[in-house]
This record gives structure tokens, sequence and C-alpha cells, in this order.
């Protein structure tokens, strides 16, 4: 049995090794989703299940707890074609086998000792362009998997250690952007060899028996702290419903319904009563689903260790056919705002149960947005340009304090772009980068605030489209908390502010020179009952701007 000491020493260098990946990638990719916002991360996973083993800490948790899918299913195309074998990387892009979506790379590494295989390694990240019929590739009007981006099922990309040149030229055939997709391509395969390193090295330092055992003692430590934290809530089952907005094909909302059960130390989250799959882009798959349960559970028990053991004692039922268990070829583009809806539903259970746990809901969108066209300008005359990048907003109020202002979603720990980086790579230009007064739910504790974001075209003409929630349903507080304030995008055309039919979704926005788009994300719920917050707090608020005058009557 290990002591406790060697076991803390191997947690913290199984953990560099996937940290080292992630920074390798940020610091060598040539699209800023990935070098700036962090939309990637690296993990290890079982040899034998794909169960995530370690995660690092500064990559998105929820393409962690998607990537145990991914190894399955790059195991399981390797089983039909001779095997995995040493210097082998598997690549691919299928969201209903790998999870999220089509813009998300997974790439696959065995690493053997011996001969034998020991675990996986892998990668995935957020390329910028992957074709399909817009841009960037969040289609809003997408109805079959086709239209959202290429397809890509599981191929090898390096056999031997050597670049297969076929699937590379079939890879940039299908992009905007092949430079970007060349540059965040071989970042991800640096970062994979670097892992590889850094693990033979640690396995020659400690012996791969003993590796192996803290591996096995972390997932048993992980499953016997959420039993404990389990054990704590009261038995009973709590019930929480919210809605999407639309799912961009048709204007009709959609329900993401949770009945939580606790029965002693066993958890039960059944999502049964959730709206069926939809004609667009808002589906997510079984794997996506999963995923989306493993991070809301890690944001109410941050101290559990980050594996497959998380989800160890608990029962995820997905009604087949539905929104959140779709298979191909319905769109799944969107699915970041249908995990934040996941994520909202088992907060507000959650906090039922035990509100001192639980934050109220965030902002509860990424609004994606792209503005993509050609150069004008001499020496890039006609050159193809993409600006895809996704916003901030408020984090819910929560027992120990007022929520984060301007923070991103809560599914991952990625960064928002700054406006520098936007600004110095594309067309245009940032009118306005602010928080948002007034955006943030009422409460003891209130929510963050939102932002206000506007964007002036530079170039002569541009084409854009956003894909955003909570335009129709506002954010919730709990435990007494007020709503946060809804979503808003605005388009101008011909000096005239519009607003999409669809309120969070358009496609096809066309923009000339000096045209803006305006997005005015919402803040997060508030906590707890209004009439507890102190004076103190709410003169601040005033003071700060966060609160408008017109609404100063609340701080009396």
């Amino acid at each position: 049995m290990l002591d406790p000491v060697t076991l803390a020493v191997l947690k913290g260098r199984l953990e560099q090794i996937a940290d080292e990946m992630d920074a390798t990638l940020y610091r060598s990719a040539f699209n800023p989703i990935i070098a700036e916002a962090h939309d990637a991360c690296h993990g290890m996973y079982d040899a034998q299940t794909g169960a995530t083993l370690i995660q690092g800490k500064s990559g998105l948790p929820v393409f962690v707890g998607a990537m145990a899918f991914a190894v399955k299913a790059a195991a399981a195309a390797a089983a039909e074609r001779g095997g995995m074998a040493e210097g082998d990387v598997w690549l691919f892009n299928d969201p209903y086998e790998g999870g999220t979506h089509a813009n998300d790379f997974k790439l696959v590494r065995p690493v053997f000792r011996d001969g034998a295989l020991f675990c996986f390694l892998a990668s995935a990240a957020h390329w910028h362009d992957v074709g399909g019929a817009v841009p960037g590739n969040y289609n809003p009007a997408a109805t079959e998997c086709w239209q959202e981006a290429v397809q890509i099922p599981p191929v090898r990309i390096m056999r031997a250690g050597v670049l297969d040149l076929d699937v590379l030229a079939i890879l940039k055939a299908n992009t905007r952007l092949p430079d970007s997709l060349w540059g965040d391509l071989n970042g991800q395969l640096a970062a994979l060899d670097l892992g590889a390193r850094r693990l033979d090295g640690l396995l020659d330092e400690y012996g791969d028996a003993v590796v192996l055992e803290s591996l096995d003692t972390l997932r048993e430590r992980a499953r016997r702290l959420m039993r404990q934290h389990i054990a704590r809530l009261p038995d009973g089952e709590y019930a929480f419903e919210d809605m999407l907005d639309n799912d961009g094909v048709r204007n009709e909302p959609l329900r993401i319904a949770l009945r939580m059960k606790v029965a002693g130390d066993r958890l039960s989250l059944d999502f049964s009563g959730t709206s069926p799959a939809c004609a667009g882009p808002v589906n997510i798959s079984r794997s996506t689903a999963i995923a989306a349960c493993y991070v809301a559970l890690k944001h109410l028990f941050p101290d559990v260790p980050a594996n497959a053991g998380v989800l160890d004692a608990v029962d995820v039922e997905l009604p087949a056919g539905s929104v959140i268990s779709a298979d191909r070829p319905r769109p799944v583009g969107g699915y970041t705002e249908t995990i934040l809806r996941m994520i909202d539903v088992v907060f507000c259970a959650m906090a039922q149960a035990a509100p001192e746990r639980a934050m109220a809901q965030a902002y509860g969108t990424i609004n994606a947005l792209s503005i993509a066209g050609h150069r004008t300008d001499a020496g890039r005359a006609g050159q193809r340009w993409v600006m895809f990048s996704f916003f901030g907003g408020g984090h819910g109020g929560h027992s120990d304090g007022d929520g984060l202002s301007h923070g991103n979603a809560p599914i991952s720990t990625a960064t928002i772009p700054p406006l520098e980086i936007l600004e110095a790579a594309y067309p245009v230009r940032f009118t306005q980068w602010a928080l948002r007064p007034d955006s943030a739910g009422d409460g003891q504790y209130r929510g963050g605030l939102g932002a206000i974001y506007e964007i002036e075209l530079l170039e002569e003409q541009a084409e854009a489209f956003v894909f955003g929630e909570r335009g129709c349903s506002a954010p919730k507080g709990i435990a007494g908390g007020g709503p946060a304030a809804l979503n808003v995008f605005r388009y101008q055309q011909d000096g005239t502010w519009r607003t999409p039919p669809m309120t969070s979704k358009m496609l096809g926005i066309q923009l000339r020179r000096g045209d803006r788009v305006r997005l005015e994300t919402p803040g997060g719920g508030g906590y707890g009952p209004p009439d507890r917050r102190t004076a103190a707090a709410r003169e601040r608020d005033c003071r700060m701007g966060y609160v408008n005058e017109g609404l100063k009557e609340r701080s009396a």
C-alpha cells in the first residue's frame, strides 16, 4: 500500500504531465480559441476501459469527461484494423462517439511499456474552421451533422511515428483556414509527444507497478469521497426543469428536466422529462450529457479527485431519443448551450437538498459569434478571414458571497479572448467592452454582472452569425434569490438596430463597413432573499455603477 507522501507526490507529478501538455498546445496553436481562450484539454486514460485517470488543471473539464468515450472509440477502431501500435496517433471529430461537436478534434496516443499497453494519452482542441455551411461551424440553421462540419471517423494521423500525408490532405481540403489547422494539429501532436516523454521518465523513476497503484488509489479515493458527500445529503427526490429558447430552426422552447434522487450514498440523476431530439443543432450525444453531469458534480464537490471515480456512485438516466441523447445525423454543433442548461438544473436541484453547497445559475450561454469575409487591403486582397469567438457573463451568487462578474461558462476553465488579440488578428474594432449594469440577479448575495460587447466592422463587407441562449428564459436564483437579466443580441444595418427573429440565434447577417453587432450578456442569478442584503453592499453596488440610478431605491 502506498504511503500518503508518495501518493501525493505521484498525484502532483501526473497532473503536471497533463498541465505541461496543455501549456505546450496553448503556446504553439495558431488559432486564438486555443492559444488565447484555452479551448482544449489533455488527460491520461485507462488502457482497458478508457476511463479518466488524470486531467490537467487548465483544460476544459467537459472535454476530459467526454474524452473517456473518445478513447474507447479510437480503441475500437484500432481493434478492427490491426490494433494499437507504438508510435500511432488516432484522430477524429465524431461527436456521437467522442462527445461535444465536430470542431473539437480528438487525438489519442497509446503509451507502451516493454511492448504492453500502459495507458492512453489524449488531446482535444477546438479547431477554428472545419468546413460545413458557415465559417466557424456554429451553424444555427443546421438540420443534419453534414451541414455543420466535415465528419472524420477515427483514423491514424501518425503511423509508427510518421505523419500520414493522405489524411492531412483530406483535413486541409475541408477547412477555410488550412494554415490554422496545420498549426493546431502540430501543437496537439507536440503536446502528446511531450506527455509520452514525461510519463516514461516518471515510470522509469518510480516503476510501472507503483504508478498504476497510485492511479487505482486515486480513483478509489474519488469514489469514497463522492459517497461520503452524497451520504450527508438528506434522502429524497428533488426536481427542477429549465428551458432552451429554441433550436434555431423552430421557434419553440425545449425542456431540460431533472429528477434527482438521494438514497444513502447513491445519487440518481434522471432526465426522463427532457424534450425529444429536435431539428436544430442544440442536441447533444449521450457521451456529452454524461460529461456535463461530471462537470456539474465537480463544481458541487470540488475536493473530489478529478477522475472516473466521480461517477462511480452516480446513476445517470438519459431518455433515448431525447435532445440530450441524440444520434447521427441530428445536428449537435450548439452543444455548449444544452450542457450549460444541464448544469443549471443540477445546481438548482442540489440547492433544494443543500443550498449551502450550490450556486445560483450562471449566465448560461457562450454566445458563439462569427464574423467572416475576405480582405480587400493591399497585399492581402482576397484572403479569407474568420473571427470566431465566445463571450462571458455573470456567475451565480452562493452561500459565501456574490457571483463572479464577467466570467467564462462553468463548463470550462477557458478564458475570454482579449479584445487586443481579436483586433490585431481581424478587421474589427471593439467600440464597447464593459460590465453590464442591472444584469445580475438580486439577493442576499447578488449574481455577478454580465457584459456589453459592441464590435464594428472595418472591412468593406462581411457576414455574421450568432448562436446564443437565455434570450427568453433568464438565469435563475436559488434559496430565494432573484433572476438575472435576459441575453440581448442586436446588429446594425443601414443605421438601424435590429434583433434576430429567434432572439438568440441567426445566420446570414450581412454587414458593411461601419456596421456593428452588440451583445448584452446576462449576469448570474442571486442567492438568498434580497431583503437580507446589507445596506453597505447595496450602497457599494450603486457607487460602483453595478446598479443604475433608476434602481437605487433597492438600496433604501
